[in-house]
């Protein structure tokens, strides 16, 4: 096979990157996507050697050799390629060995998406449970002292000289309310944990039902709730409330980032549900598996949080106390599943994946 490395344009409506690489390794033509994957232009890339534009270009130098004494017509193989100051490059690499002296070996690299994607869930998963760990041993450890504190406040209260009882008192109050509302803080952060998983057959769209009219009780005008239901779907075994209250949470914090727009009157919330096949969750592989969204569209989540949102006491809005979506995200993976999300201005995307039977 020739392949003259001139006329080779039609490579670039290519989505996965190709580089064609002389005896030495040095590269003699990129396509586009390889100088977007390379976040470089072929100009500045041509005449280099394409191992030297990786920290452990050593497992490219191994096959390319291998490709140049023609070991074999083509190799495929997962790398993981790093990158000095950037992140790394999960990819999926075909090398071929061509009949061409002048250009001896073709790579094609495409981004495993998948790998990346296990990669995140995993992140988030060990995230998640580190999260937890700390809420739980700090939240015990506000909630034994929070109860001396009270309980001094109301005995101090009662030693009060009577003639100074009004104008003290006030102050004794503000402490046993204080830690009142600390205990209530307390109390939400250790709701999941203490709270039994009560299995039974669950209806998604009954759960978002149920949703959709607390939503519209509190909103009743100027927000338009859509439904896009697979009914095909079918009953899964689960804890009902937790997924009610899961899908609330996170429909309520849109209907309130959507305040704007429903003073407008343009205000959408979308529930939508289908069924994902062949999906991995938590490093497990499943058939079917619920595929629920609940978009917006409103401002979209800040950049400066989007990373964070799942984490405790983080919140987008003034007076939010942050629980909301951890809750949401404690209560899906107790069902095996995860929770994403995908934000921009004008739309935001949050997605459910439960397995099915």
């Amino acid at each position: 096979m020739n392949i003259p490395v001139t006329s080779l344009a039609g490579l670039d409506l290519l989505a996965s990157a190709v580089v064609i690489l002389d005896a030495d390794g040095r590269i003699t033509y990129a396509n586009a996507a390889a100088e977007h994957m390379l976040e470089s232009s072929f100009r500045t890339l041509n005449g280099h050697r394409l191992i030297e534009l990786f920290v452990n270009g050593g497992k490219l130098e191994a096959v390319f050799q291998q490709a140049l004494a023609h070991q074999f017509a083509d190799k495929r193989q997962d790398l993981t390629l790093e990158r000095i100051g950037r992140d790394a490059l999960q990819v999926h690499v075909v090398v071929t060995a061509l009949d061409n002296p002048d250009a001896p070996v073709l790579i094609e690299m495409r981004e495993n998406v998948q790998q990346l994607k296990l990669d995140r869930e995993e992140r988030l998963l060990d995230q998640s449970q580190a999260n937890k760990e700390l809420i739980r041993n700090l939240a015990h450890e506000i909630k034994n002292p929070l109860g001396g504190i009270r309980g001094a406040a109301q005995l101090l209260e009662l030693e009060l000289p009577e003639r100074h009882l009004k104008e003290l008192r006030e102050y004794t109050q503000v402490i046993i309310k204080e830690a009142d509302r600390l205990q209530t803080l307390v109390d939400r952060l250790l709701a999941p944990h203490r709270r039994p998983h009560i299995v039974g057959d669950v209806n998604i769209h009954e759960v978002c039902e149920r949703v959709r009219s607390l939503i519209l009780a509190e909103f009743p005008s100027g927000l338009t709730i859509k439904r896009d239901y697979d009914l095909s779907l079918p009953d899964f075994r689960g804890d009902k409330e937790q997924l009610i209250q899961t899908v609330l949470n996170i429909a309520h914090n849109a209907a309130q980032a959507l305040s704007e727009r429903i003073r407008r009157g343009d205000a959408e919330l979308t529930m939508q549900t289908r069924v994902a096949r062949q999906v991995t969750l938590a490093k497990m592989r499943y058939r079917l598996a619920l595929d629920l969204h609940i978009k917006d569209n409103g401002p979209g989540i800040a950049p400066e949080i989007r990373d964070r949102i799942f984490f405790p006491l983080v919140s987008g809005r003034d007076g939010g106390s942050g629980l909301g979506l951890t809750l949401a995200q404690t209560f899906v993976q107790q069902h095996s599943g995860v929770i994403e999300c995908e934000s921009q201005p004008g739309s935001t995307d949050f997605r459910i994946l439960i397995p099915l039977p």
